[in-house]
């Protein structure tokens, strides 16, 4: 009821009957009393189970925060494992020679040879290789491989083996083979006469015998060709000194192994005034492209006598220069002192040391679009769509190369084509590999491919700023290419000396390939004139700079 209500009924009560209302009065207000306080109680319960709830609610929110972080980097790890995987697989079955693997179920092999199969065998291929000649005939022939002229001609007469009689000559059909003739050794004997002057007023006289100055290296034993051979079979054919032992063995003529390796460290001595002017040569360009390359080299101070030293690999594209230099190191000490003094443009990989190198404001560094283009061809096995994106515009950027080599265009020209072209397509991948890195694990093969290109990518830009610049560092890496092959022969440097020997010899002989220089023609005459080229004019022997007239 309302107060008027209240009021008005207490007024109509009797004494009896106000003193039962006023208890009940005090009984409901305990009531209601009570009721709250439980209320309350329950109310405090009921915030303290939110709180727990929230507690919990935040424990399991960073449990699910830990969870996807360790799916995360299991994703990751798994990427990496695979990547791993798929290099092994590439190893093992991939075409390298002479490689082993072990299985213990291979089957043995038979010994018994069965003559009649191996006869039916050989029957078979003599029809099917007739067939195939008779077939041959059909295609059209374009003629032999002309034979030079030069070279020298022996006339065999083939006389017929039936009477000619009574019958005349009516012409001459004339057949060329190439064959070869046997190498030998041959002995030069330089014969010289003794003179003496007649006698002098006081009874004196003085003798005169003909100079030897002329031969290369005095009291040598070894001719000029013969130590040109030497060389050029090792540091070009990749021939070690024993096998070439065992050729003169064949020609009669048994050579000690200390005598032969003398001969090749005289030679190298001969020629070291030379390889001073080819290092000043290579390195005053502007332009340099640098690699290096692991060699092992004999050392008894180190663990199982070996030591492992690096080739420090020099090019000059627009020379066509090539610089070897051996360090014990691959570290920045290594070619501080070679690059100290060097301004222009320096192309490498991504290799720490040139990077730091490249930071310098007399240098302008340039990256390698090879490299950008092999990380992202090794993450075509994982993610084949978006890496063969990159690799499409990477095809691009080399269309334009090829149409520049092809066209031979001019510098300027070049640089104006690249402006055009190639620019627009860097922006494109710049963009791409921007835009989808956020959605790439960083350890993947693709994320690692995009961070390698993002990392360098003012350095990849660079080749745009002259015609003359390469996109990558393809050329000083194919120069490497004898270093690997003479290493796989070879397979160490005797001592830390003969590296540095042979650092000289493969510079020497790069070169001549670059500029399309018989190497044996071109060692021949530099150790026939060494000695008596005056040393300001001895930069004019080095096949960057030489007469190829001279060498005919």
């Amino acid at each position: 009821m309302n107060i008027e209500n209240k009021e008005k009924h207490i007024e109509n009560l009797s004494k009896n009957e106000l003193v039962l209302f006023a208890k009940s009065e005090r009984a409901i207000n305990v009531k209601t009393t009570t009721e709250l306080t439980i209320a309350k109680e329950e109310i405090e319960r009921s915030k303290e189970e939110i709180e727990r709830s929230n507690l919990e609610i935040e424990k399991s929110n960073l449990e699910i925060e830990r969870s996807k972080e360790e799916i995360k980097k299991a994703k990751e790890e798994i990427a990496v494992l695979k990547f791993q995987l798929e290099q092994f697989r590439r190893a093992m079955f991939g075409s390298k020679a002479e490689r082993f693997v072990s299985d213990k179920n291979q089957l043995s092999l038979p010994f018994d040879l069965d003559e009649r199969a191996i006869e039916q065998a050989v029957e078979t291929e003599k029809i099917k290789l007739n067939f195939e000649r008779k077939k041959a005939v059909k295609k059209q022939h374009f003629g032999r491989v002309a034979i030079p002229e030069n070279y020298p001609r022996i006339d065999i007469i083939v006389a017929p083996d039936f009477d000619t009689t009574g019958m005349t000559i009516i012409g001459q059909e004339i057949t060329e083979e190439i064959d070869l003739t046997p190498a030998k050794l041959i002995v030069n004997r330089y014969i010289r006469n003794k003179y003496i002057s007649k006698k002098q007023a006081d009874g004196s006289q003085f003798s005169k015998i003909a100079s030897l100055d002329f031969r290369p290296i005095p009291k040598c034993m070894a001719g000029v060709e013969l130590l040109t051979d030497l060389t050029v079979s090792k540091y070009v054919d990749h021939l070690p000194i024993y096998r070439q032992i065992s050729i003169f063995k064949r020609l009669g003529f048994d050579i000690p192994s200390s005598t032969i390796e003398s001969w090749v460290c005289l030679t190298a001595s001969l020629l070291q005034p030379l390889y001073a002017a080819h290092r000043l040569s290579v390195l005053g360009n502007g332009y340099l492209q640098v690699d290096e390359s692991p060699i092992k080299v004999q050392d008894k101070t180190k663990d199982k006598n070996m030591h492992s030293g690096f080739m420090w690999v020099y090019h000059a594209p627009v020379q066509k220069g090539v610089l070897f230099e051996y360090h014990p190191t691959r570290g920045a000490d290594a070619i501080k002192d070679t690059l100290s003094d060097f301004k222009g443009y320096l192309q490498t990989d991504g290799y720490g040391v040139y990077v730091k190198i490249g930071q310098k404001t007399t240098v302008t560094h340039l990256g390698c679009w090879a490299h950008v283009r092999r990380k992202f061809e090794k993450a075509l096995v994982f993610d084949k769509v978006r890496a063969s994106v990159v690799m499409e515009y990477i095809q691009q950027l080399y269309e334009v190369e090829a149409y520049i080599r092809e066209e031979d265009l001019p510098y300027q020209a070049a640089k104006n084509l690249r402006i055009e072209n190639s620019l627009v397509v860097i922006n494109q991948i710049g963009k791409y590999i921007t835009n989808i890195n956020k959605s790439i694990l960083p350890k993947s093969p693709l994320g690692e491919a995009i961070n390698y290109a993002l990392n360098r990518w003012d350095s990849l830009l660079n080749y745009l700023h002259d015609g003359q610049l390469q996109i990558d560092n393809n050329l000083v890496e194919n120069a490497i290419r004898p270093l690997a092959l003479g290493r796989k022969n070879y397979l160490f440097a005797g001592s830390h000396d003969a590296a540095k020997n042979i650092a000289m010899y493969y510079s020497f002989f790069a070169t001549c390939k670059k500029h399309e220089i018989n190497t044996s023609k071109w060692l021949s005459y530099v150790l026939r004139n060494i000695n008596e080229t005056k040393s300001n004019q001895i930069w004019r022997l080095l096949p960057q700079h030489i007469d190829k007239i001279l060498l005919s």
